[in-house]
């Protein structure tokens, strides 16, 4: 059994974490920061969000793009600060959530597509591809609560987890960055996935937090590990030197209010046998 060790502590609500150019990157959603932390666990702000960060990624020449979420916008880091890179509001019903960009610099981006902390039922929704000139289009439909992506190292299929479908769906990327041959990569049973990460055996790590669980998912749904946390596990990344150590993004829920006030959201870690592959 593995056991998770704290990194850091007293976090809102840590999401779309990324291990990029020797640091760990994650989105402190409801503290409006996107954070860097060392693995002594020294930590700084990246930027501010003021309509909340989630999706974080890069573009081929390095500036970091970051999903801004009630306002449902790309946004990108420069020099100067943060410049909108799309307006989604039109394509994006509910607020934006978490993002893969590929190496060309195509964003794909989800959303709620509902509003989740109203207890609203939960509809079908799109995702949405943001090219690197600011160009954003649906390229899915009827997806239910898109959320942690993964791009396979080859840049040929995209994996999704839906999060209210509760499953992984796969798409072929098309060379304009276009979706098809939609299909289920793996059932998940009664397990909602939020963030998820792909390693070198094309296993998934999907962090599941209703189950308070990450689990290691193969091809056609076979679980075969579960690393259980204290809280809830929201998102999880690998990384690390070798690429080995299982970053888990935690908390209590994810109500905004509480988080705030509570501050339980934690970043934790593991080592694992099989280390990262593909994006982010």
């Amino acid at each position: 059994m593995r056991t998770l060790k704290v990194l850091i502590d007293g976090l809102a609500f840590p999401e779309g974490p990324r291990w990029h150019d020797g640091k760990f990157v994650f989105s402190d959603m409801h503290a409006h920061q996107v954070v860097a932390v060392d693995m002594a666990g020294k930590r700084e702000v990246v930027c501010e969000v003021t309509n909340r960060p989630s999706g974080l990624g890069w573009l081929p020449d390095g500036r970091m793009l970051v999903v801004s979420m009630t306002d449902r916008k790309l946004m990108r880091l420069d020099r100067d600060g943060l410049k909108m890179v799309a307006d989604m509001s039109k394509l994006a019903p509910f607020d934006c959530n978490d993002m893969v960009v590929d190496a060309r610099g195509n964003a794909y981006v989800g959303n709620f597509g509902f509003d989740l902390h109203k207890n609203e039922t939960p509809r079908g929704t799109t995702l949405v591809m943001v090219a690197p000139d600011g160009v954003a289009r649906v390229v899915a439909e009827d997806m239910m609560f898109p959320n942690g992506m993964v791009i396979t190292p080859n840049g040929k299929t995209l994996i999704v987890g839906e999060t209210f479908g509760r499953r992984l769906t796969a798409f072929d990327i098309g060379a304009d960055g276009s979706l098809a041959n939609r299909r289920v990569w793996a059932d998940l049973g009664n397990s909602l996935p939020d963030g998820i990460c792909l390693d070198a055996e094309n296993a998934i790590w999907v962090a599941c937090p209703t189950a308070s669980e990450v689990i290691r998912v193969k091809q056609g749904g076979e679980v075969v590990e579960r690393i259980k946390v204290e809280t809830d596990a929201f998102a999880c990344m690998l990384g690390g030197r070798d690429g080995r150590t299982l970053f888990v993004a935690t908390a209590p829920n994810s109500d905004p209010e509480k988080c705030r006030a509570t501050r339980g959201g934690r970043i934790e870690t593991t080592q694992v046998d099989v280390p990262h592959a593909g994006l982010p």
